[in-house]
């Protein structure tokens, strides 16, 4: 045991000074270092400059439509996804085996997840388009920081280099078609378990509106004008409420494509400045980013579905 403790100590000493020794070559034939030094990088050391597109690039067109390589590094998410799960689930049995096991664990505690927020009522309602939307946001995070991604594509005629794929999640199209998507099944949710006049309800209380104007025709004025005045506040505050709703579409479209945006460009830096193993503890934040990311477009759809299915109003009741 002392033998083994003592060759583990070794090899960790020398995978540390490994790592050491990379990470002060890069920083010296690095961009930082060939500056302050005056000295040129060799040729296999040195790294392009970061070229950043928020744009996503054509690769080819299709009838008039352009495949771009956010679409492809999206389709290829998805057959990755069912190509998983077809793997997993293909030959279900009562003892499950390694992958169906493995499935089976990651369904239920995405399950029980949505159950601790939602209930058990409504949490096979929510489960589908939660957990798809969680699973489809991290996976096009994760698959961006393989190396093909940004590597490997065509080059134009004027030079100009174009990947074949690119993370999905920076291309602004996709986070909003998610946050669209989002915003439907939200809605949808809320007028399915309430009704029509319920969920609308929800935002414009017309109680107090109603009874001012009773008061009105009855000749009790003071009360009229209290519901009366009262009752177009409700109104209004009802229309800030849907305004709500539709911003939503923006900070879900813009918090995902901002943070997967940032996240790319702060690899691209870093890897250009202090080449070779500097990039490798923002590789580790990038894999908390993108499970932060889907966690909370995932939530946010769970917790506004919730209070959608659900809604606290408050309905005055007056006596005459």
């Amino acid at each position: 045991m002392n033998m083994g403790c003592g060759c583990s100590i070794k090899i960790l000493a020398w995978v540390t000074i490994i790592l050491l020794a990379l990470f002060l070559t890069g920083l010296i034939v690095g961009p930082l270092g060939s500056t302050l030094l005056h000295i040129n990088a060799p040729g296999f050391l040195s790294v392009s400059k970061p070229h950043v597109e928020l744009p996503s690039e054509g690769i080819f067109h299709v009838s008039g439509f352009t495949i771009t390589n956010t679409l492809i590094a999206s389709w290829l998410t998805i057959i990755i996804l069912f190509g998983l799960f077809y793997a997993c689930t293909r030959r279900m049995k009562l003892i499950p085996g390694r992958l169906q096991n493995l499935a089976e664990i990651f369904v239920e505690t995405l399950l029980n997840f949505v159950k601790g927020v939602a209930g058990e009522n409504h949490a096979r309602t929510l489960f589908p388009i939660v957990a798809t939307i969680f699973l489809y946001v991290l996976t096009n995070a994760y698959l961006a920081l393989l190396p093909f991604f940004g590597t490997i594509g065509i080059t134009e005629h004027d030079g100009t280099f174009v990947p074949l794929f690119r993370a999905a999640n920076t291309d602004i199209n996709l986070p909003l078609s998610i946050a669209l998507i989002s915003f439907v099944c939200i809605e949808f949710w809320g007028l399915r378990a309430l009704g029509f006049f319920r969920y609308l309800n929800s935002f414009f209380n017309f109680g107090q509106l109603r009874d001012g104007f009773v008061s009105l025709f009855k000749g009790k004025i003071r009360p009229a004008i209290s519901g009366i005045m009262f009752g177009f506040i409700n109104l209004f505050i009802g229309g800030l409420e849907i305004l709500s709703h539709f911003i939503r579409i923006i900070s879900f479209t813009f918090r995902l494509f901002g943070n997967m945006t940032a996240g790319e460009i702060l690899l691209l830096v870093v890897a250009f400045l202090i080449p070779l193993v500097a990039s490798i503890p923002f590789y580790g934040l990038e894999l908390l980013v993108g499970v932060l990311q889907a966690l909370i477009f995932a939530g946010l759809t769970l917790v506004f579905g919730v209070i959608a299915m659900a809604p606290h109003t408050e309905e005055s009741e007056h006596t005459t």
